[in-house]
């Protein structure tokens, strides 16, 4: 079994940044693909990005390509998110995810493991 545990989320100016931080315990992370996803309210949870391995594979939504940031530590068995030029629409709760799988987390349904997830806020 995985444990995910997320830290770093909180309220920001359009503009900021801010760093979210996943750390995974309960199984080695090598194996594993790690990203996130964010849920605002009254919206589907969407993927946001994701990564194969450390400094492999990664994917981005089109709304945060150039702004956003995922690498990975298997040392540390973390994964983190940089958002830079951070904008309003990127207010929701940002998750971390994995799966057991060497596959992109395009869509929710691909991964296994959750966190509990961290509230990010911009702010105008």
């Amino acid at each position: 079994q995985v444990q995910l545990v997320e830290s770093g989320g909180g309220l920001v100016e359009a503009g900021g940044s801010l760093k979210l931080s996943c750390a995974a315990s309960g199984r080695p992370s090598s194996t594993y693909t790690m990203g996130w996803f964010r849920q605002a309210p009254g919206k589907e949870r969407e993927s946001v990005a994701s990564i194969i391995g450390a400094g492999g594979t990664t994917y981005y939504v089109d709304s945060v390509k150039g702004r956003f940031t995922i690498s990975r530590d298997n040392v540390k068995n973390t994964v983190t998110l940089q958002m830079n030029s951070l904008k309003r629409e990127d207010t929701a709760v940002y998750y971390c995810a994995a799966t057991n799988y060497r596959r992109l987390l395009i869509t929710s349904r691909l991964a296994e493991y959750w966190g509990q997830g961290t509230q990010v806020t911009v702010s105008s």
